[in-house]
């Protein structure tokens, strides 16, 4: 298979910088350098970036050579060669902030985010309860976005983000009483209500598999028909269908795999779930899975529960 020039410019940088502790372990990668092979067995290409996400990378990487005692720049590099999909090069960026500053949050939830990625769901947890801790009495803020939205307004914040992630990382090993306490510790970073939709979302879907309906409910009760979201749309519809505003039928999405459009399907498959249908459920995520954005959050719960509850292999 003929490697893209930019994944070879990406494996040269590394080589280049293995003298500051970032080294190239792509001979042991099971990510290997154009394709991602899943728990189930699927094997996707990596996307080719765009020119642009490729200039903020080669920025940040410039930054960040030029600036090697600032955490800030570390991060953003770490950031942007995420988002070209080397996903455990960014891990190793990280690993090297950590060894230099070991008392940085902001790198474990980093880090933390890319190990739910390669789905090292453990090692994920490890880190985030260790940003939990180190942001334990200190004053939360907002985290800037690598892909901005339309309005160019930040929705979510550090504290949020970590306790987000590690709800999902436990959710994911189906740690559901430990899901629920991080979630409500999301929910409880911040009022915006980005964060209120996206931490009720997975609140009330907790619940419901545990099988507490009327707990469920009341959680519901801060979202309000009239409230406004810039990003999270997709979490918002889903808690107006648990409302009882929107029919099940109106939220069926088409068109290929994103976060946002796997989000709602997975929320509308695990709502048959534990509405007793199985059987759609399951071809749900059996579809949902088929789709290419395999780091989505959607596609990596329909991948756990194919997993856990459906013995696919």
């Amino acid at each position: 298979m003929r490697i893209p020039s930019f994944l070879l410019l990406i494996s040269l940088s590394f080589s280049c910088n293995s003298k500051k502790g970032i080294e190239d372990h792509s001979d042991e990668l099971t990510l290997i350098d154009s394709t991602f092979t899943t728990p189930l067995g699927k094997t996707f290409e990596i996307p080719a970036p765009s020119e642009k996400l490729l200039a903020q990378y080669e920025e940040a990487k410039a930054t960040y050579e030029a600036n090697p005692e600032d955490v800030e720049t570390l991060i953003w590099y770490g950031r942007r060669t995420a988002y070209l999909g080397q996903y455990r090069q960014a891990i190793d960026i990280y690993s090297e902030g950590i060894r230099r500053f070991p008392d940085e949050p902001r790198l474990y939830r980093h880090r933390g985010h890319r190990y739910i990625s390669i789905r090292k769901y453990d090692e994920a947890i490890s880190d985030l309860e260790k940003a939990a801790q180190l942001i334990e009495g200190t004053s939360n803020e907002v985290e800037p976005d690598g892909m901005p939205n339309a309005q160019n307004i930040p929705v979510s914040s550090l504290h949020g983000n970590i306790w987000y992630h590690l709800g999902l990382a436990y959710y994911l090993t189906h740690q559901d009483d430990k899901a629920y306490t991080a979630y409500l510790r999301c929910r409880e970073s911040g009022n915006h209500y980005d964060n209120i939709v996206s931490s009720t979302h997975w609140l009330y879907m907790i619940q419901r598999r545990l099988g507490n309906p009327a707990k469920a409910d009341s959680l519901l009760e801060p979202i309000h028909a009239d409230s406004t979201v810039i990003e999270n749309q997709s979490y918002a519809d889903l808690c107006r269908l648990y409302k009882g505003w929107l029919p099940v039928d109106s939220l069926i999405q088409t068109g290929p795999g994103s976060p946002s459009n796997d989000a709602v399907r997975y929320g509308v498959a695990n709502w048959h779930l534990y509405h007793g249908d199985t059987v759609q459920a399951k071809q749900m995520m059996e579809a949902l899975v088929e789709e290419k954005a395999f780091t989505s959050f959607g596609y990596l719960a329909a991948e756990s529960d194919l997993i856990r509850f459906f013995g696919k292999k």
